[in-house]
């Protein structure tokens, strides 16, 4: 009998090392689907290429972050993870979905604009064309959901006028996936400048999985805050102060009123090395479980072998399917 949970796909980019906000946002909540949902994650290497990567650092990253999502508590065994370049099924369905996608609608998409005035020396085909990958990389496998922030929504609607066309064409073929936010993750502000989201491209303002104890402590208590010594949340006026309050929240599971309480009169020499402290225990068996299994090369190289099997299994339903309806001769 077929599987009846709904089926999930998401992929990262290794292009970065993960952080406490990439943990807090995404990867904590994660966990709390695999048991409900029929999940597959995937680290996307073929996205990463469409700007320019250091090979050394992107192979680093990429079976890292691996260890990462495995040490944060997502289990092999009810999830699919693999690494996007094993399973080749994605750049030939990326390559007939592109034949199906107008010109005129990827023009419009909000992130060539963004990130082509970013890396003016290299708008590649790649950059343009990023998002039928995309597009193929959620339909090969008939997702039903897929978890995106606010800047990949556009992409998902993009995925389903193809997948609309597709079918209109050729009769019933692929799952029209919708976006899927998760119950709120908290959003993570920079430590150096709390009005932007914490990045892994701000190395002072943000806070790694696999920061060392003290380098947490150090950029906790050098966190931007402000003149008033007052412990309280209030968005507007105290950016920092909130955004040291909803990590402190996250991590010990305390609620605002508690967390406010607690440090009622005390000022922010006291507040801040206890955020850095409180994030310091959340992440230790996070990098350590992760360092053991980076130490055993041999295991992670079976989990995204075995994925990467699993998902061609998957993906070559999909895709043989796709090939017939169109007249490709059977291979």
């Amino acid at each position: 009998m077929e599987n009846q949970k709904k089926r999930i796909f998401s992929g990262i980019q290794p292009s970065g090392d993960l952080t406490l906000g990439s943990y807090m946002g995404a990867i904590k909540n994660w966990v709390a689907l695999q048991d409900e949902y029929e999940c597959l994650y995937c680290i996307v290497d073929m996205h990463a290429i469409t700007v320019r990567q250091n090979p050394a650092e992107m192979r680093r990253r990429t079976i890292e972050q691996l260890a990462q999502y495995i040490a944060c508590g997502l289990d092999p065994q009810k999830n699919i993870m693999f690494i996007q370049s094993h399973v080749p099924q994605h750049a030939e369905l990326g390559w007939i979905l592109g034949c199906y996608t107008q010109f005129g609608e990827l023009s419009r998409m909000t992130q060539f604009k963004d990130k082509s005035a970013k890396h003016k020396d290299n708008i590649t085909a790649g950059l343009f064309t990023y998002p039928v990958l995309m597009a193929a990389d959620i339909l090969l496998y008939q997702a039903d959901l897929v978890p995106v922030g606010a800047d990949q929504k556009q992409h998902v609607e993009l995925c389903r006028d193809i997948a609309k066309r597709f079918n209109s064409v050729y009769s019933e073929t692929f799952v029209l996936p919708d976006p899927f936010i998760p119950k709120m993750g908290a959003r993570v502000m920079s430590l150096a400048n709390p009005e932007n989201k914490m990045s892994k491209s701000d190395p002072d303002g943000c806070i790694y999985l696999m920061d060392k104890p003290e380098d947490v402590m150090r950029k906790f208590k050098r966190a931007v805050t402000d003149s008033e010594m007052a412990v309280k949340f209030d968005k507007e006026n105290k950016p920092g102060i909130s955004n040291l309050l909803t990590i402190y929240c996250t991590a010990t599971g305390k609620t605002m009123e508690e967390a406010e309480a607690q440090f009622a009169g005390q000022g922010y020499g006291v507040f801040k090395p206890a955020v850095g402290e409180a994030v310091v225990e959340l992440m230790r068996p996070i990098r350590e479980e992760a360092q053991r299994l980076l130490a055993d090369k041999a295991y992670l190289e079976g989990v995204y072998r075995e994925g990467a099997q699993h998902a061609q299994y998957l993906a070559n339903k999909t895709l043989s399917k796709v090939q017939r309806k169109i007249g490709f001769v059977g291979r």
